[in-house]
């Protein structure tokens, strides 16, 4: 067996880890000695035992003198949990083979480094791209300093996201609606406006798969917001945020401080709404690494007119309103040369429905100067 076959098993681990590692990566290791899986684990969950560590102790013999595949560069410091990299110094295990070089500054090429120096070979690159794509979350986030945010809206085939009177539920179907829980259950937070809250007064929550529930994130610039809502119901299990442009003396704000619910102030931008940069800001000093948009029409082109957006996910229903909710709003293009241009990852089919899954690449908005 080569390198890579090894690397495509540590990607299969690794995957293993999606909704639950946040803010870590994903990393799948898998452990080899002639020709023969040894040991193999993944990174389960924030502030437990890495891939590496995990690899080692399934172990079904001495791993001296086995090569270690393992789809990020092994840690160097200490956080939640000791270096990975003396574990794999101190169980002399011969070579290590990496996918991607960690943008932790914290890492960077020092795991490299350290195994070098203790005499154990290294090689690095190994289905680099594929270890890249797995944790773009994290890649983004290390590298700009701003958390990777996902759009996702279910429309009709000719754009709109629900009638004239305003009626959206459901435009999709019940397969596409499964997707969106899963998405949920995969970012660390999701936002919405209030427009939302008060037109169709969602949960947030992940109920239609196994996961866990993201920050609920309220936009909320004049905190029109009762207590009432169901984002504001089980505060204890499901961590909320309300954001928004008033200050902590108003009246409604000490109301629903009092009720349960976090609050926090951002300044406005030019149209007197909650600047999304600076709340993106905000979170990334959270350690939130991804956010979820659900809409509604006015955040989704907020996001996308601010270069905020990394990936859509654009379920389409077979069904013409002509009259309607536009799923984007006015983005002030006016010039072809200027549209957004997006490249498609995956087309699917969720029982009637088209998804569509891209990625934004005119990105170009960074937290760091």
């Amino acid at each position: 067996m080569n390198d890579e076959h090894y690397m495509k098993l540590a990607l299969k681990l690794a995957a293993k880890g999606r909704g639950y590692a946040s803010p870590n990566p994903m990393v799948g290791a898998v452990l080899v000695r002639d020709d023969r899986i040894i040991g193999q684990g993944y990174h389960q969950c924030c502030g437990e035992n890495h891939a590496e560590v995990n690899a080692i102790q399934s172990a079904t013999e001495d791993v001296a003198g086995s090569t270690l595949y393992v789809t990020l560069e092994p840690c160097c410091h200490s956080g939640k949990t000791p270096p990975c990299t003396d574990r794999i110094i101190q169980h002399q295990i011969a070579r290590v083979v990496i996918g991607a070089v960690d943008s932790n500054p914290l890492v960077s090429c020092q795991g490299i480094n350290s195994l070098q120096r203790a005499g154990i070979e290294v090689k690095t690159g190994v289905l680099e791209d594929e270890c890249r794509d797995l944790n773009e979350v994290f890649f983004h986030f290390m590298e700009t300093g701003l958390p990777f945010v996902t759009v996702k809206y279910a429309q009709t085939l000719d754009g709109r996201i629900a009638t004239a009177t305003g009626q959206s539920q459901w435009i999709s179907s019940p397969a596409s609606l499964k997707l969106a829980h899963q998405l949920r259950a995969e970012h660390d937070a999701i936002l919405v406006g209030i427009g939302t809250i008060l037109k169709d007064n969602p949960a947030l929550t992940v109920r239609r798969v196994r996961g866990r529930n993201p920050l609920r994130i309220i936009l909320d610039s004049s905190l029109t917001i009762t207590t009432k809502a169901n984002v504001m119901q089980n505060l204890s299990k499901t961590p909320t945020l309300i954001v928004t442009t008033q200050k902590a003396t108003n009246p409604h704000f000490q109301n629903l401080a009092a009720a349960g619910v976090e609050l926090i102030t951002v300044d406005p931008d030019e149209s007197n709404r909650v600047n999304l940069k600076k709340l993106l800001q905000i979170l990334a000093v959270r350690n939130i690494s991804s956010i979820l948009i659900e809409g509604g029409a006015q955040m989704i082109t907020s996001a996308l007119k601010d270069n905020l957006v990394n990936r859509l996910v654009t379920v389409i229903a077979p069904k013409i309103l002509g009259k309607g909710v536009e799923a984007v709003g006015d983005l002030n293009i006016r010039d072809l040369k200027n549209a957004k241009i997006l490249s498609v990852r995956a087309v699917s089919k969720k029982g009637v429905d088209v998804i569509m899954d891209s990625r934004l690449l005119t990105q170009s908005h960074s937290a760091r100067p």
